[in-house]
């Protein structure tokens, strides 16, 4: 397992320095400041694999850019509207050039609209620190009251819409645009931020796209791009909805594991993978985690090892970003099942046995409470999720090498 660490570049407030002190071996990455849908040239991505190599000093760093995360698809690709066609000529361009740099492995997503979606990127613990949130009546709050989505109310069952409006009533103007940012803040370090009007626009553009629609428009993607990959040596990895159930009316195709299974089936090469979140998937409690490293192992080209602890049984729920060894996954399972998997590759002769993973989403801990590095990406709440899952993997590879 290789153990990598997410670097938003030479703006995060988290150096290279901090990187290779916490013992990551690789960096995960993305040119954030290039826009969706245009080309990553050789010139950007050879800045980006020098930035990485280098301390801030300028001494050499001994990290590599082991995972592209992410090279984005865009909306137009996801709805198949405007330039989705040069979107995809784009994405292979981009792949050709990453593969021309040494890079394999690339995670990207198919979320429509929002990425990642929380209604509290500082939530406070007992203990004092802080994690991010998705509390159910909070985004409720926002998609009845704040976005004012048409037809919103049919999602929410009365006590939630009752509690929404309470909620909200009970917000000044200050918070109800916190809560507002929150929700859109989508992926750190991207190159586009949404507005509300940006929200509504998109919504309305995928009202009339199913779930086996959006489905259909993922497969026909990697139609084109996988074999490319393929082609190239990459591995492509999709990474699931977060959270994984329906939110804005928009469809989820990537939240369980039939659904993963189905895309794998439609493109069945090697190159269409999986990137394995177990926070991601956690979320939703009729997902086992170590049974579908297991059963769909061999397609795991990326690991996101966090945990997050539900505060219902029902698969829409709040939840917040637990410890790495304190949510509702049993992490050392899952670790177990990814070393099985890695000891079965070696044994079949894989070049890609090892299969890179990240401490993701830590906890505000100590320093990291005043730095105010992106949300979810702490230096040292990241350091100590690594150093927990270090244990794990030392004490568990001499028994499943045995």
């Amino acid at each position: 397992m290789k153990q990598t660490w997410r670097w938003f570049g030479p703006k995060d407030l988290v150096s290279t320095e901090d990187v290779a002190q916490a013992g990551a071996e690789g960096i995960v990455s993305a040119l954030h400041h290039v826009p969706t849908g245009a080309v990553w040239t050789p010139e950007e991505i050879a800045q980006r694999q020098a930035e990485i190599a280098h301390m801030t000093d300028g001494s050499p760093s001994g990290l590599d850019w082991a995972v592209v995360e992410s090279l984005p698809v865009s909306e137009d690709i996801k709805k198949q509207q405007g330039a989705w066609r040069e979107h995809i000529a784009n994405y292979k361009t981009s792949l050709r050039n990453l593969a021309g740099a040494g890079i394999e492995v690339i995670c990207y997503n198919f979320m429509p609209v929002l990425d990642w979606t929380r209604t509290d990127l500082a939530w406070r613990l007992k203990s004092g620190a802080s994690c991010m949130r998705f509390d159910l009546v909070d985004f409720a709050t926002f998609d009845l009251h704040i976005l004012a989505r048409p037809g919103a109310a049919e999602d929410y069952d009365e006590a939630l819409r009752d509690a929404a409006a309470r909620r909200f009533a009970a917000m000044d103007d200050p918070a109800r645009e916190a809560l507002a940012g929150n929700v859109v803040f989508g992926l750190p370090g991207a190159a586009e931020r949404f507005s509300l009007e940006d929200v509504r626009a998109h919504l309305a553009e995928y009202a009339a796209l199913s779930e086996d629609s959006l489905r259909s428009h993922l497969i026909d993607f990697l139609s084109e791009v996988a074999p490319v990959a393929q082609e190239l040596g990459l591995r492509l990895c999709c990474h699931p909805d977060d959270p994984p159930f329906p939110l804005l009316g928009l469809p989820r195709i990537m939240s369980t594991e039939a659904q993963y299974a189905q895309v794998m089936q439609a493109v069945d090469i090697p190159a269409n993978g999986i990137t394995l979140c177990s926070g991601s998937l956690g979320a939703r409690p009729d997902n086992d985690l170590p049974g579908m490293m297991q059963r769909l192992g061999d397609r795991v080209h990326f690991l996101h090892l966090r945990n997050v602890k539900r505060e219902s049984t029902e698969i829409r729920g709040s939840f917040y970003e637990a410890e790495h060894l304190g949510g509702d996954t049993d992490m050392v399972a899952l670790v177990e099942a990814v070393l099985v998997e890695e000891a079965r590759r070696r044994k079949a002769g894989r070049a890609d046995w090892s299969i890179p993973f990240r401490p993701d989403h830590g906890q505000d801990i100590l320093d990291d409470l005043g730095r105010r590095t992106q949300p979810g990406y702490p230096s040292i709440g990241r350091l100590k999720g690594l150093a927990e899952l270090r244990g794990i993997i030392a004490a568990l590879s001499p028994r499943v090498s045995a």
